[in-house]
């Protein structure tokens, strides 16, 4: 299967990036001009899918995705899977995400713990960390990219989907997890 030039640019980005880019809380894609480069999880996945947007856009010629749909994503974890739940009407929740049931490149939102951080900042669902499943050209392979603070070495990592969601088991059952369909925000739909 040939990508899209939106999944294309995921897997650049990810590629670019991957162990090499370092985790910091409230960094956003101007960290990726920091020495050493920085950028949180929200960054990340907001940076990763507003580039896909933008080179389907190109792609086709036309605003595939419209400026409001990419300006919206311009928010924290929570936010963005909030919004594409809102704009598409679609959500999978906790045991209903499996490998199968994924789009094919969804934002996953994950509920892990209760950080001293989010106390003043209420978040729907108690979202704290978000990811983006991403796909390799040469065999359509699904992976999880994500930036995250707690592995070692912190920073943007890239798991199989199946290891990922196996390494994440607790947060399904739990109902801690939901996975939107940022695709699903074109104009085509």
């Amino acid at each position: 299967m040939t990508l899209s030039a939106g999944e294309m640019t995921m897997w650049r980005l990810v590629q670019l990036h991957t162990g090499r880019v370092g985790y910091r809380r409230g960094a956003k894609s101007d960290g990726l001009a920091a020495d050493p480069p920085v950028i949180d999880c929200s960054g990340w996945t907001r940076l990763l899918v507003t580039s896909a947007m933008q080179a389907e856009n190109e792609a086709a010629g036309r605003a595939v995705f419209s400026a409001d749909a990419v300006q919206a994503l311009q928010v924290w974890s929570d936010r963005i899977i909030q919004e594409i739940e809102t704009r598409t009407g679609f959500i999978l929740e906790g045991q209903e995400i499996t490998a199968l049931t994924l789009p094919r490149c969804a934002t996953i939102g994950l509920k892990m713990g209760e950080p001293a951080w989010a106390i003043n900042h209420p978040r729907p669902r108690g979202i704290t960390h978000i990811v983006q499943v991403v796909r390799r050209p040469e065999d359509d392979a699904p992976f999880v990219s994500e930036s995250f603070g707690g592995s070692v070495p912190p920073g943007i990592s890239l798991t199989p989907l199946a290891r990922w969601l196996a390494l994440r088991r607790q947060h399904l059952r739990a109902g801690e997890m939901w996975a939107v369909n940022p695709f699903r925000l074109s104009s085509n739909n």
